[in-house]
């Protein structure tokens, strides 16, 4: 069975908290991707998604010139690079999430989404 290792992005995005929604969507956006990791130094602070931007939007005409840390998730859930694919999926499935930061030792080492572990490759 396949492993979160196996699947997960190891190219991560990442903003600080005080990156403002417009320059995280605009990163975001460049890469072709659904979140990014709000970072404070080494530490993972929180996770700003797609989800993020439209909920913000939605709240306040003046969205785009506030700071990530407003509208983003603090403390997300994580997973280890040993976590098996189905469990990483019952788990975002249960949670109502896209995207899981994965952790090693204190430190992000990737980013796994429900795209990646929908690929046939995933044995899930």
């Amino acid at each position: 069975m396949a492993i979160i290792r196996e699947v997960m992005s190891t190219n991560l995005i990442t903003v600080s908290p005080s990156t403002t929604v417009a320059e995280a969507a605009t990163v975001m956006g460049g890469r072709h991707a659904g979140s990014a990791l709000v970072m404070e130094g080494d530490s993972l602070a929180g996770i700003f998604t797609e989800r993020d931007i439209v909920r913000a939007l939605s709240q306040d005409f003046d969205a785009p010139s506030h700071p990530v840390s407003h509208w983003m998730t603090r403390n997300p859930q994580t997973i280890v690079p040993e976590t098996l694919v189905k469990d990483a999926l019952d788990r975002m499935l249960a949670g109502g999430f896209r995207h899981l930061p994965v952790m090693e030792d204190d430190r992000v080492v990737g980013v796994v989404s429900l795209r990646d572990l929908s690929r046939p490759s995933s044995d899930a």
